[in-house]
C-alpha cells in the first residue's frame, strides 16, 4: 500500500508540473519577410504555435512607398485595419511579439493589434528587426500601451545581420529560461576610454555601408566574445545627440555594427 501511494503521489506531481508548463505563441508582423524569418526561427526553437498579423489593406511597394503611407497615416491619426488573427491569444501564457522598427517604435500594424488584444496576466517577450536600432525604444512604448502584462527582456537584430539570428536567438532563449542549454557567459565591457585611431577605424569600417550618418565615436569599451571582440562606442551625432553603438569583430571577418541605442 505504501509503495502504491508513493507511485500515485509521484504521478500527481508529474501531472501538476506538466499542467504548470507555460504555453507560448509567436505573434508577428513582417513587411519584407525579415521579421517573418526571425519569428519562424523563434517558433522552431520553442516548438510552439505561430500567428501572423496581417493588414486588410497591405502596405505595398518599396521602402519609400511604405514610408510615405505610414507618414500619411501618422498625420491623420489612422491605424491600419487588421484581418482576424489565426490564433486566440487568450489560450496562451507567453506571447512572443515580433515587429520591424518604424520611426523608432513597432510598426503601425502592431499598434493596431495592441488596441484590441487582451494581454492581461500574460508574459510578453518583444523581438524585432531594424536598420540600426529601436529595441529599447519600442519596448518602452510597449510598456505604455500594454496593460496588465509582464513585459520581459527582448531581442533585436539588424536586418543586415539576420543570418546571425539563429545562434543569438538560442542564447537569448536559454538566458530567458524558455529553453535548456549552455549559456555562454560574457564578461563586462572594459571601462570607457578615449578612442584610439585604430578603434576609430574599426568604427568607420563597421558603419560605412549604412545609409545615414551615425556620428563620431568619442570613447569605447570592449570585451572578448566567442571568436572575436565586441566594442561599445559612445558616439556624438548631429546637434550633440548621444548614442551608444555596438560593433563586433569576429576573427578573420570585417567589423559590423549590431545596434544603435538611442
Amino acid at each position: 500500500m505504501k509503495k502504491l501511494l508513493t507511485i500515485i503521489c509521484a504521478a500527481l506531481m508529474f501531472v501538476s508540473c506538466d499542467a504548470q508548463k507555460e504555453k507560448a505563441l509567436v505573434v508577428y508582423y513582417s513587411q519584407s519577410n525579415t521579421t517573418k524569418t526571425l519569428a519562424q526561427e523563434i517558433q522552431k526553437q520553442l516548438g510552439c504555435d505561430i500567428a501572423e498579423i496581417e493588414c486588410v489593406d497591405p502596405f505595398n511597394g518599396d521602402f519609400g512607398a511604405v514610408a510615405n503611407r505610414w507618414q500619411e497615416d501618422q498625420k491623420a491619426g489612422k491605424l491600419p485595419e487588421l484581418k482576424p488573427l489565426s490564433k486566440n491569444i487568450s489560450d496562451y501564457d507567453v506571447i512572443f511579439l515580433g515587429y520591424p522598427i518604424w520611426g523608432g517604435v513597432y510598426a503601425s500594424p502592431v499598434a493596431s493589434f495592441l488596441k484590441t488584444a487582451n494581454f492581461n496576466g500574460k508574459k510578453v517577450v518583444p523581438f524585432c528587426t531594424f536598420g540600426s536600432g529601436g529595441l529599447n525604444t519600442s519596448v518602452e512604448e510597449l510598456k505604455k500601451n500594454i496593460q496588465g502584462a509582464q513585459i520581459l527582456e527582448g531581442y533585436g537584430v539588424r536586418q543586415a545581420r539576420i543570418a546571425s539570428a539563429p545562434a543569438e536567438v538560442e542564447q537569448f532563449l536559454i538566458k530567458s529560461g524558455f529553453v535548456k542549454g549552455t549559456l555562454i557567459q560574457l564578461p563586462d565591457f572594459s571601462v570607457q576610454k578615449e578612442c584610439t585611431d585604430a578603434e576609430k577605424s574599426i568604427f568607420t569600417e563597421a558603419t560605412s555601408n549604412y545609409s545615414f550618418p551615425l556620428g563620431t565615436p568619442t570613447t569605447v569599451g570592449q570585451r572578448k566574445i566567442n571568436g572575436g571582440v565586441e566594442y561599445l562606442y559612445n558616439v556624438e551625432g548631429q546637434g550633440g545627440a548621444k548614442t551608444q553603438i555596438y560593433v563586433i569583430v569576429k576573427d578573420g571577418e570585417k567589423p559590423e555594427f549590431t545596434q544603435v541605442v538611442r
